[in-house]
C-alpha cells in the first residue's frame, strides 16, 4: 500500500493514543528508522526527539540489539511461563537484581509498564493481608503523578489535573498529598523567582503536610507509590531528592511499602542509573519498563525485597495473584539483556551528561518567549512549559519543519532524546522546540 492508502485505512480503522477516531489529529507514515532518525513516507528524515516515548535510548537498528533478537528468534520467540522457564528470563532476573538497589532480590516479569504498576499495587495489598493487616487497602501518593492507563494505575494518577479525571467516580479512592515543590537545580526560573529561604519553607511545609496525610490515614494505607524525582506524563515536574528520603522515612514509620515507579526514569534518563540512586533511597518495590529493552519490545519488571515476597506468601492465596500470557517473553528478555550489556559499558553517563549540557544551553533562549512560563532540564530531559495549552498540530508541524519529531502535550513542549544523539542533533532538537513553542 502507498502512504495515502495506508493513511486512509489508518484513519478509518485505528485509534492512536489519546486521539479521536471520528476527528483524529494528523498521523505520519514511518518507512524506516536508523540511529536517531525516523524516515517518513514523504522522504524526510527527522531526528526523533522522543526516543519513541522515552524507550529507544540507543536509537534504532542498534547492531547489538538486532543481533540479540535474531539469535533468540532462531531458538524460539515465546513459550508460556507457567511451569516453564528459560535462560533469557533467568539471566535477565539475575542482571536486574545486580543493577537495582541492594535487597531487591525477587523479580516479576510483566508485559508493559502499566501492568507492572498493577502488579506492584497487588504486591502492596497482598503484603498487608499476609502480615495480618487486611484493612490496609489504600495507597498514598502525590498530586501530579502518572502511572499508566489501566484501572489500578489510573487510581494513583492525579484525580483532578490528570488525564483520567472522567473516571474518578469508578476508581478506587486513594490518598493524595500535595505535589512536592520544584527542584531548583532543574528549573532556573524557579530558583530565580523563589529565594532559598522561601524554597526551604515550601519544602518544610510539603514535608509536614505529607507526614500529616500519612499519619491520618496510616490505619488504611498499604503503601506509598510515586515516580522518583521526575513526574512524567503528569506534567514533567522535577522535585528534590530530599522528598524521596521523607517518603522512605514515612513508609518505615507507618509500616508501609515504598513503591517507586521508575518506568520513565530508570536506566539513566535523569542522570543516575535509577532516579532513586540520587536520593540514596531503596524502595520495597520497584517498577521498571520502557528503556528496559532499549525500545525494541514491550517488557517491564517488578522487583521486591525478600520481606515483601514472604508477606505475599503469607496471604490467604499463598501466591502472587497475577500471570500475563506473555510473561517472561524470551525474545524481549534476550534484547533486554543485550541492552543491559550496552549500559554496563558506562558510556551512557557521558552521553546523558552531554545531552543535558546541550539541552540546558539550547533551550535557554526559550525563556525569552512571552508564552513560556518555565524551562527545565534534568538528565536527558528538556521541558518548555507554556502559559497555555499547546496546539499539538501546529507545534508538531513547526518541529517537523525544523527536522525533528516531537509530541507535545498539555502545556508542554519537551524532549527525551536517545542518549546517542550528537551535539548537532541536540542543537537541532532545541531549535525545533523553540519553533514549536512559538507556533503552539
Amino acid at each position: 500500500m502507498d502512504a495515502d492508502s495506508l493513511l486512509a485505512s489508518d484513519r478509518e480503522h485505528l485509534w492512536h493514543p489519546y486521539t479521536s477516531l471520528t476527528s483524529p489529529t494528523p498521523t505520519r507514515v514511518v518507512t524506516g528508522a536508523e540511529g536517531v532518525r525516523l524516515r517518513l513516507a514523504d522522504g524526510r528524515e527527522v531526528v526523533d526527539g522522543m526516543s519513541s516515548w522515552w524507550a529507544a535510548i540507543h536509537g534504532y537498528r542498534h547492531p547489538a540489539l538486532d543481533a540479540a533478537a535474531r539469535t533468540q528468534l532462531a531458538d524460539f520467540a515465546h513459550v508460556m511461563f507457567g511451569g516453564l522457564t528459560h535462560a533469557p528470563a533467568v539471566r535477565l532476573a539475575e542482571r536486574l537484581v545486580e543493577v537495582t538497589p541492594e535487597g531487591l532480590d525477587h523479580v516479576f516479569l510483566a508485559d508493559s509498564g502499566s501492568v507492572s504498576v498493577e502488579v506492584a499495587i497487588k504486591m502492596a495489598l497482598q503484603f498487608q493481608r499476609g502480615t495480618g493487616r487486611p484493612e490496609r487497602t489504600r495507597l498514598l501518593t502525590v498530586r501530579g503523578g502518572y502511572h499508566g492507563d489501566t484501572f489500578g494505575c489510573m487510581s494513583v494518577c492525579d484525580p483532578v489535573g490528570g488525564m483520567h479525571s472522567m473516571f474518578r467516580a469508578v476508581l478506587p479512592q486513594q490518598v493524595f498529598a500535595e505535589r512536592p515543590p520544584a527542584d531548583p537545580d532543574a528549573s532556573p526560573v524557579y530558583a530565580e523567582l523563589v529565594s532559598p529561604k522561601h524554597r526551604a519553607a515550601r519544602l518544610e511545609k510539603w514535608e509536614s503536610d505529607f507526614r500529616a496525610a500519612a499519619a491520618e490515614h496510616a490505619h488504611e494505607l498499604a503503601g506509598i507509590i510515586v515516580e522518583p524525582l521526575l513526574q512524567g506524563a503528569g506534567g514533567m515536574h522535577a522535585y528534590p531528592a530530599a522528598c524521596l528520603r521523607v517518603m522512605r522515612e514515612v513508609a518505615d514509620e507507618h509500616g508501609l511499602l515504598l513503591v517507586l515507579d521508575e518506568i520513565a526514569t530508570g536506566f539513566g534518563r535523569t542522570g543516575s542509573f535509577f532516579a532513586a540512586d540520587a536520593a540514596g533511597v531503596r524502595p520495597d518495590v520497584l517498577c521498571v519498563g520502557k528503556a528496559l529493552t532499549g525500545g525494541y519490545l514491550t517488557l517491564a519488571a517488578v522487583l521486591c525485597t525478600t520481606e515483601v515476597a514472604r508477606g505475599i506468601a503469607g496471604s490467604e492465596s499463598g501466591v502472587l495473584m497475577h500471570g500475563p500470557t506473555y510473561m517472561g517473553n524470551p525474545l524481549a528478555c534476550a534484547v533486554a539483556l543485550a541492552n543491559l550489556d550496552l549500559l554496563a559499558t558506562g558510556a551512557w553517563r557521558d552521553d546523558v551528561a552531554r545531552v543535558h549540557r546541550g539541552l540546558t544551553e539550547g533551550l535557554a533562549g526559550c525563556r525569552t518567549l512571552p508564552e513560556v512560563s518555565d524551562v527545565r532540564t534534568l538528565g536527558a530531559v528538556g521541558v518548555v512549559e507554556l502559559t497555555h495549552p499547546v496546539d499539538v498540530v501546529k507545534a508538531t508541524d513547526a518541529a517537523l519543519e525544523h527536522g525533528v519529531w516531537l509530541r507535545p502535550f498539555r502545556n508542554l513542549v519537551y524532549t527525551m532524546p536517545p542518549y546517542v544523539a550528537s551535539d548537532d542533533d541536540v542543537a537541532t532538537i532545541s531549535q525545533a522546540i523553540f519553533a514549536a513553542a512559538v507556533a503552539g
